[in-house]
C-alpha cells in the first residue's frame, strides 16, 4: 500500500504531461526540420506553433462527449452448445459446362490528368492581368493604392529577395510581397516576369506582421516561402479562444502553412532566434481585422478575409496544389469547388522590409530561411 501511493504521483505527473504535448504540438516535425533547425538555432525553446491563429492565446473547445460504453457480450446459454469445430462449410452449387463466365470487375476509374503545360502569349498574360485586376477592385474594398516610390521600392525589395534565395521566375507568375515595415504594413498581389524588371502591380492592401515587446511575438522573417505540395494547409475552424477571438478568421476561410521558419524573438532587445510555424491566414472580423496596417500578430501573416478569399478562389497560390489534386484527394478536398484557377498561378509570398536598418542594431546572426535555402524552382505552366 505503501509502495503504491507513492506511485500515484508520477503516473499522474506522465498523464498531464502527454496530454499537454499533445495538444500544444499538432503538426509533426518533419525530418529536414529537425536537422537543419537544430543547427540554425540550437536547443531555442519554445517551438512556436499556430495552428489556431496567432494571437498567443489558449483555445476555448467544448468539452468532448463521452462514447457510450459498449454493451457487454452476452454469454450463450444453450443447453446443447453447437461445437463450431464440426460444422462442414456449405458447398458451392455446380456451374454448368454451358455457363456464361461471371462478368470480370469495373476496373478502377483512371486519376484525373495533371493539367497540361500552357505557355501563354503576351496578349494573353495582358488578358489575365485586367482580369484580375477587375476582381481585386471588385472583391478587395479595402485596397490601398501605393505611390510610385513604395511600387519601385517593393518591386526592388522583391527581386533582391528572388536573387538570393536562388528563386527563378521561369515564367509570367503571381506572387504577394508582404511589406514587413512597422510603418507600411502593406502587402500586393504583383504578376512577376522572367528575365525582365516589368513587374506589374494587381492591387494592395493592408496586412499585420509579426509585433515587437510581446513576450512569445516573433517578428515575421524576410524571405520567399512556398506554397509547395510538401505540405498540406488547411482551412479555419471558426474555433474561438477563451477571448472570443476566431484567430484564423470564420470558418472556412484558407490557412496557407509555409512550414518551420527561423524568426527573431520581438520581445528580446538581443533578437535571440527561435523556430515558429510560419502562415499565412485571415483573422478576426470584428476584433482584428480593424486592427490591419500595424503589426499585431504572433509572426504569421494576416491578410483581409476579402483578399483570403480573392486568393483563394483565383488559385494565385496554387500552381502545385491543382497539380496535386489531380491524383490526391486530400489536395481536391482542400481547394474551393467554385474556383477559378489563374492562368497566371504560381506558389510565392515575398516578405521584405523597407525600413531603412538602425544605426545602432545589435549585432545578429542572419536568419537561415530553411524555404529559401531548398527553394524549387518555379512552376512552368
Amino acid at each position: 500500500m505503501y509502495a503504491a501511493r507513492h506511485l500515484i504521483f508520477p503516473i499522474m505527473f506522465g498523464c498531464l504531461f502527454a496530454a499537454q504535448t499533445l495538444q500544444a504540438a499538432p503538426y509533426s516535425a518533419s525530418a529536414d526540420f529537425a536537422e537543419e533547425l537544430s543547427k540554425a538555432v540550437g536547443e531555442s525553446s519554445p517551438h512556436v506553433f499556430f495552428p489556431n491563429g496567432d494571437i498567443a492565446a489558449p483555445l476555448h473547445t467544448p468539452p468532448a462527449k463521452k462514447a457510450p460504453a459498449a454493451a457487454p457480450q452476452a454469454k450463450a446459454t444453450l443447453a446443447n452448445p453447437v461445437k463450431t469445430a464440426s460444422v462442414a462449410p456449405l458447398a458451392k452449387p455446380p456451374v454448368p459446362d454451358n455457363a456464361a463466365p461471371a462478368p470480370a470487375p469495373a476496373p478502377a476509374p483512371a486519376p484525373a490528368p495533371a493539367p497540361a503545360v500552357v505557355e501563354l502569349d503576351e496578349k494573353q498574360v495582358q488578358a489575365e492581368i485586367d482580369r484580375l485586376r477587375i476582381l481585386f477592385q471588385k472583391d478587395v474594398p479595402a485596397a490601398f493604392t501605393p505611390t510610385i516610390t513604395q511600387k519601385d521600392t517593393w518591386l526592388a525589395l522583391a527581386r533582391q529577395q528572388i536573387s538570393q534565395s536562388g528563386y527563378v521566375v521561369q515564367t509570367p507568375q503571381a506572387v504577394v510581397v508582404a511589406d514587413r515595415n512597422p510603418s507600411v504594413q502593406r502587402a500586393c498581389v504583383i504578376v512577376a516576369r522572367p528575365d525582365t524588371p516589368e513587374w506589374t502591380i494587381i492591387g494592395c492592401t493592408r496586412i499585420s506582421t509579426g509585433t515587437i515587446g510581446r513576450k512569445h511575438h516573433y517578428i515575421t522573417p524576410v524571405g520567399i516561402f512556398t506554397n509547395t505540395a510538401e505540405r498540406l494547409g488547411y482551412r479555419a475552424q471558426g474555433t474561438k479562444n477563451e477571448n472570443g477571438i476566431m484567430g484564423n478568421g470564420t470558418k472556412g476561410m484558407r490557412v496557407w502553412d509555409f512550414g518551420w521558419q527561423v524568426a527573431e524573438k520581438g520581445w528580446l532587445s538581443s533578437r535571440e532566434q527561435g523556430p515558429i510555424r510560419l502562415e499565412m491566414h485571415a483573422t478576426d472580423p470584428v476584433f482584428l481585422e480593424r486592427q490591419l496596417g500595424h503589426m499585431a500578430s504572433a509572426g504569421c501573416i494576416r491578410i483581409p478575409a476579402a483578399l483570403n478569399i480573392y486568393i483563394d478562389k483565383n488559385g494565385l497560390l496554387d500552381v502545385e496544389y491543382e497539380r496535386k489534386a489531380a491524383t490526391d484527394k486530400r489536395f481536391r478536398a482542400l481547394l474551393r469547388t467554385d474556383r477559378t484557377p489563374s492562368s497566371l498561378a504560381g506558389m510565392a509570398v515575398i516578405v521584405v522590409d523597407s525600413a531603412p536598418p538602425p544605426s545602432t542594431a545589435p549585432a545578429r546572426t542572419p536568419s537561415p530561411n530553411l524555404v529559401s535555402a531548398r527553394i524549387p524552382n518555379s512552376p512552368i505552366h
